[in-house]
């Protein structure tokens, strides 16, 4: 496809990495660790990142919080569309891609004042196009399924930036999901949840990890990639491997070395790892994706009721983590809004949650190294509903709808006489506030 010569890429990529909202400080730790010493900054819904090809790379494999890598290649103040035609056209496309190439554009905006962002999409398409034509004597095609330039727009109040998606498709998307049930978990928020609560996979990290609710296994996989030191991109592809800048030999022999180094830091799991579900069918997904990830062998699965299940045996100094996404089964209107949920939206029992306190009780209190418990809910009131006492709540969004993930120490004396009701503060209250 590639019938100019590749050109060289700048030394310093302005790159800007997109996050679910909550998960801004935890993806600027990550991002700090993938690329020590890079000028970093954090805003709300993303992280912005100064590095070259190889960190652009780094961060594509390695990244499980960010939704995509976007290269910054034009900004400026515009008023109207034709201001946003003047800004890509001025970009010289012929460096990133060929007549034979496909594009497309996407748009997203915050405060903006352009009544259709469609026609904001279809001027930045004409831009592109038409330097094309002009250069090369011909223009790429719009593809809107798997372009080789897919391009995002974003629209401030007065200002906008263009991006070049280096991924392509979203990175939660690792590779190996198949089998998935009604309402997957998306691998970054699994992620997410992970970091929040302090897990990284080692005995001092959190220990062993339980999800007792696993569906089609997202939070056990992505526990067991990091457990095992498998970078979360290293199953897939990334668009950049299609564009000009990266078609040189150096740039492509890059990418193989960091292939090859990931590869090479895969190792066997230093704490176990178990999964279990009500729905059988569901844990024979869950097996069928953990074996497609490399780590259906650090998974230990399980079917059955996590109102019954016994607390998997560890050694008395190994302490464990629970971590699950309970049903909650929030619908969604055509706004993106997300309704509370009902008793049966839920698809629970109303009195599950204490159901499951109370079996935590009998289950994971006498363990000597203890229990931590982190549940992901839409519910600000589910402390009090489970009558324990949340220790830390850490804002996350699950898509349109917002969560806390509560942690709850399962240690002997933790639970509150049911007598006591509800006396939890909310997230609201100063006393309720995520540290």
């Amino acid at each position: 496809m590639n019938t100019a010569p590749p050109r060289a890429l700048p030394q310093r990529l302005r790159l800007y990495l997109p996050c679910a909202a909550g998960v801004e400080p935890l993806l600027l730790d990550e991002a700090a660790r993938l690329l020590p010493g890079a000028p970093l900054r954090s805003g709300r819904g993303g992280v912005g990142v100064v590095a070259d090809a190889a960190g652009l790379m780094a961060l594509n494999l390695g990244s499980r919080l960010a939704q995509r890598v976007l290269i910054e290649v034009a900004t400026g103040p515009y008023r109207d569309e034709a201001d946003l035609y003047a800004l890509a056209h001025r970009i010289d496309w012929p460096h990133w891609i060929t007549p034979q190439h496909t594009l497309r554009v996407d748009v997203s905006a915050r405060a903006s004042r352009l009544r259709s962002l469609n026609f904001a999409a279809l001027r930045i398409k004409d831009a592109v196009c038409d330097r094309m034509r002009a250069q090369c004597g011909a223009r790429p095609s719009v593809d809107t399924r798997a372009p080789d330039l897919p391009l995002v727009l974003h629209l401030a109040a007065e200002r906008a930036t263009l991006y070049v998606d280096s991924s392509g498709e979203p990175l939660f998307k690792r590779g190996w999901r198949e089998d998935t049930g009604d309402a997957p978990l998306k691998e970054t928020l699994a992620a997410a949840m992970l970091a929040a609560a302090g897990w990284d996979g080692t005995p001092g990290g959190g220990g062993a990890l339980l999800d007792p609710c696993c569906g089609s296994g997202t939070i056990a996989i992505e526990a067991a990639q990091i457990a095992c030191g498998i970078a979360p991109g290293l199953k897939r592809r990334f668009a950049f491997e299609r564009l000009l800048p990266f078609a040189a030999a150096p740039q492509r022999a890059l990418l193989q070395r960091l292939r090859s180094a990931a590869q090479a830091r895969i190792h066997p799991p230093a704490v176990p790892i178990f999964a279990s579900d009500l729905s059988f069918r569901m844990v024979d997904f869950a097996r069928r994706n953990a074996q497609r990830a490399g780590v259906g062998h650090a998974i230990e699965f399980h079917g059955g009721d996590a109102l019954e299940r016994p607390a998997p045996t560890l050694p008395p100094t190994l302490p464990g983590t629970l971590l699950l996404n309970p049903p909650y089964g929030q619908r969604v209107d055509a706004g993106g809004r997300a309704a509370r949920p009902s008793a049966e939206d839920r698809g629970l029992p109303r009195d599950w949650f204490q159901q499951l306190a109370a079996h935590w009780k009998r289950a994971f209190t006498q363990h000597p190294a203890g229990w931590t418990a982190w549940v992901l809910s839409p519910e600000p009131k589910l402390p009090g509903t489970m009558r324990l006492k949340a220790t830390r709540r850490v804002p996350l969004w699950n898509g349109p709808i917002e969560c806390r993930l509560f942690r709850f120490d399962l240690v002997a004396g933790a639970f509150r006489d049911e007598r006591a009701g509800s006396a939890d503060p909310g997230p609201g209250h100063p006393g309720g506030a995520a540290p």
